[in-house]
C-alpha cells in the first residue's frame, strides 16, 4: 500500500464527533485496487498503526483514513 497521508484535521474531528455520538454513518471509500466501496456502521475506534490512521467500524471492519472518499455525504477533501 502507498505511504500514508494524513486527512484534513478537521474531518478528523467530525469522524471523532461522530464516533462520540455512536451514529451510523454510511462510508465511501478507495479498496486497495482502487475501486470505490461503501460500508455501514457506527465509528468504534480511531486508531495508529504503523504510523497509518484507522478508522474500526462495529462490524469489525477497519478502513485507513486516507482511503476515505467520504462520510454521510461530506467528502473529504485536503490533507493536514
Amino acid at each position: 500500500m502507498k505511504n500514508y497521508q494524513p486527512i484534513s484535521c478537521n474531518f478528523y474531528d467530525e469522524l471523532e464527533a461522530l464516533a462520540t455520538l455512536r451514529s451510523s454513518c454510511t462510508i465511501i471509500y478507495q479498496d486497495e485496487h482502487a475501486n470505490r466501496q461503501e460500508a455501514e456502521g457506527v465509528i468504534k475506534d480511531l486508531y495508529i498503526r504503523d504510523k497509518a490512521e484507522y478508522l474500526l467500524l462495529n462490524t469489525g471492519f477497519e478502513i485507513r483514513l486516507d482511503q476515505l472518499i467520504s462520510v454521510n455525504g461530506k467528502e473529504l477533501k485536503g490533507y493536514c
